[in-house]
């Protein structure tokens, strides 16, 4: 028999460091690290931001009440605790890598678009009108042209 390597994806693989984005409960909308695989259901979670407001206390968490995202802290110890993690999430600017996704970026702009009133929502659309007419204009001269 021949021999067979079976090697998995390294894409949003649950392991410890790998930093997710809670979906629910109390702290819906933020990021943590994976610090230990507890079972094939939960995890447990520490996310140390700069801001308080958005920090995660150490807890386990379910996994199918987090997206995992690209953002991988390498090597980070399994049961690393909250001031080693701290050091290690700043050192890997984790913060900055988060904010800079396209998956954050786009939660960001669906979010904002929530949160507009009538008035709002009405303004975008003449704005929106008014870039498409200016795009079909030049469009239409540059045809006429050639």
């Amino acid at each position: 028999m021949g021999d067979a390597d079976v090697t998995a994806s390294s894409w949003k693989l649950v392991e410890v460091g790998r930093v997710a984005l809670l979906s629910a409960g109390p702290h819906a909308g933020k990021i943590a690290a994976i610090v230990q695989i507890i079972d094939h259901k939960r995890v447990l979670i520490d996310g140390t931001s700069e801001k308080p407001e958005e920090s995660v206390p150490r807890h386990a968490a379910n996994l199918s009440y987090m997206s995992l995202t690209g953002i991988v802290i390498p090597k980070l110890p399994r049961g690393i605790g909250s001031g080693a993690l701290r050091k290690k999430w700043i050192e890997h600017e984790v913060e900055s890598q988060w904010n800079n996704s396209s998956f954050a970026k786009s939660r960001a702009k669906s979010i904002r678009r929530k949160e507009l009133s009538d008035f709002e929502r009405f303004k975008v659309m003449k704005l929106r009108k008014q870039a498409r007419f200016e795009v079909r204009k030049t469009l239409a001269a540059a045809k006429a042209s050639s």
